[in-house]
C-alpha cells in the first residue's frame, strides 16, 4: 500500500486537525491540570468525539460504527498528540474495542452503543509490574459457580478510577510465563469487592491502582474463550501499541513545530537564532527523524489493517521509533527554548512530560527494540 493518506483518509485529517485544535488545544489540558480534574478529561469533549463518529472508527459497520481501520484512528491519535488533547479515546475507541472485536456479540451489544455515544469510557487492566510484561499476567480468576472468582492488583490502569467497566486480564489456568490459560474480563465499575486507587501521572493524567478481592462475573464476561485470551489480548495490545506510537508522532509533531516557531522568532546577538547552521542542522535532522518515525507508523498500522502475520514485529518497530523520536523531539525543543523551556509559562514542557508517560504504555522504546530483536533470534 502507498505511504500516504488517500483522499478520504486526507479528509478525516482535516476535519480531525480542525476539530480538536478548536476544541481541544494545548490550553485545555493545562486547565484540566490546574483545576485537578479528577477524571484527566471532560465528559462533554468525549460527546463531541461521538458527534464527530470518532468514537466508532474501529467498530463494524453492522455494529452501528464507521468500520474503518487502524490507519484512520491513528490520524485522530497524531491529533491528540499534537494538542496534548485529555481523551479516553486511545483506551477506549482503539484498545477497547479491538478486544471486544475479537469477543462475543453479547458484549459487542452491551458495550458498542455508549462507546458511539460518548456515554462509556472502558480502562484496560493489564500490567501488574512497575513496567509493561504482559508475558507474566499473575492475577488469579477461579471458577465459581456459573462464573469466575477475580483476586489480585492491577496497575497504572488509564482512567481507572473513572472508567465504566475494566478489561482484565486473568489467568484461568496455569502460572506466569505460560502462553496458554489467559482469560479476558469486562468488569463493570460498580462490581462488589472492586475499588481504585486513582493517581495523577506526570503528563497530569489519571491513572488508578486498581484491586480485587473475590470479585465474581458471569460467565458472560469472559471475551473471547475461556483459556485462549491470548488471542484477544494480542488484538488489544496490537491495537494500543500502534495506537500509542501514532498519539506519541503527534506528542514529537507538536514539540517540533513549537521549536520551529520559537527558532523563527527569539532572537540572540541581533539576528534569529533560527539562522544558526548548528540549529538548523538539529532542526532539520528531527524533521527527518518525525517523518521516518511516522512511516514506520502507518505501516505498522497498514499490516494491521490487513491482518499481516508481519503487523507483530512492525508494530514494535513503530513503538520503538516513535518513542525514541519523540523523546529527541522534546528534548531539543526544551533546549532550543534555553531557560524558558523549563518553566511553566511555555507549553513545551508540558510535551515532554506527556511523551514520558506515553512512552510507558504498552512497553516503552527499550521493551519493543529487545522485543524486535528477540523476534529475529538476537
Amino acid at each position: 500500500m502507498p505511504m500516504y493518506l488517500n483522499e478520504d483518509q486526507a479528509m478525516l485529517q482535516d476535519s480531525a486537525r480542525e476539530f480538536i485544535a478548536t476544541e481541544a488545544p494545548v490550553s485545555h489540558m493545562r486547565a484540566l491540570r490546574d483545576e485537578k480534574c479528577k477524571d484527566g478529561f471532560r465528559h462533554a469533549l468525549w460527546k463531541q468525539f461521538a458527534e464527530m463518529g470518532f468514537t466508532g472508527i474501529l467498530i463494524p459497520e453492522e455494529d452501528d460504527g464507521l468500520g474503518l481501520g487502524h490507519v484512520e484512528a491513528g490520524i485522530v491519535l497524531e491529533e491528540i498528540g499534537r494538542n496534548l488533547t485529555p481523551s479516553p479515546f486511545l483506551t477506549t475507541s482503539v484498545a477497547g474495542v479491538s478486544a471486544l472485536n475479537a469477543g462475543g456479540k453479547a458484549l459487542r451489544e452491551k458495550y458498542f452503543p455508549g462507546i458511539l455515544s460518548g456515554d462509556t469510557v472502558l480502562g484496560i487492566a493489564i500490567e501488574e509490574r512497575a513496567k509493561h510484561r504482559p508475558d507474566q499476567i499473575a492475577m488469579a480468576a477461579e471458577r465459581s459457580g456459573n462464573g469466575f472468582k477475580l483476586n489480585g492488583k492491577k496497575s497504572f490502569v488509564i482512567h481507572g478510577a473513572s472508567a465504566d467497566a475494566l478489561i482484565v486480564a486473568a489467568r484461568t489456568s496455569g502460572s506466569a510465563g505460560d502462553s496458554e490459560g489467559l482469560t479476558l474480563f469486562m468488569v463493570d465499575k460498580d462490581a462488589a469487592g472492586l475499588s481504585a486507587e486513582a493517581a495523577r501521572l506526570v503528563d497530569s493524567s489519571m491513572a488508578a491502582a486498581v484491586t480485587f478481592d473475590n470479585v465474581e462475573v458471569d460467565a458472560d464476561a469472559v471475551i473471547g474463550e475461556v483459556d485462549q485470551g491470548q488471542d484477544v489480548l494480542d488484538a488489544l495490545l496490537h491495537a494500543s501499541r500502534a495506537g500509542s506510537a501514532a498519539e506519541l508522532v503527534g506528542v514529537g509533531s507538536g514539540a517540533m513545530d513549537m521549536t520551529v516557531d520559537y527558532l523563527k522568532q527569539r532572537k540572540q546577538f541581533g539576528k534569529l537564532i533560527g539562522e544558526f547552521q548548528a540549529l538548523q542542522h538539529r532542526a532539520s535532522h528531527l524533521y527527518s527523524e518525525m517523518e521516518i518515525a511516522r512511516a514506520a507508523v502507518m505501516k505498522a498500522q497498514q499490516l494491521l489493517d490487513q491482518g499481516n502475520e508481519g503487523a507483530d514485529v512492525m508494530v514494535s518497530v513503530a513503538k520503538a521509533k516513535a518513542g525514541r523520536t519523540t523523546g529527541l523531539a522534546v528534548r531539543e525543543g526544551v533546549q532550543m527554548h534555553g531557560g524558558i523551556g523549563m518553566t511553566d509559562e511555555y507549553d513545551i514542557g508540558f510535551y515532554m512530560k506527556r511523551d514520558r508517560a506515553l512512552n510507558e504504555f504498552m512497553g516503552d522504546a527499550n521493551y519493543h527494540a529487545n522485543r524486535v530483536a528477540q523476534m529475529h533470534g538476537y
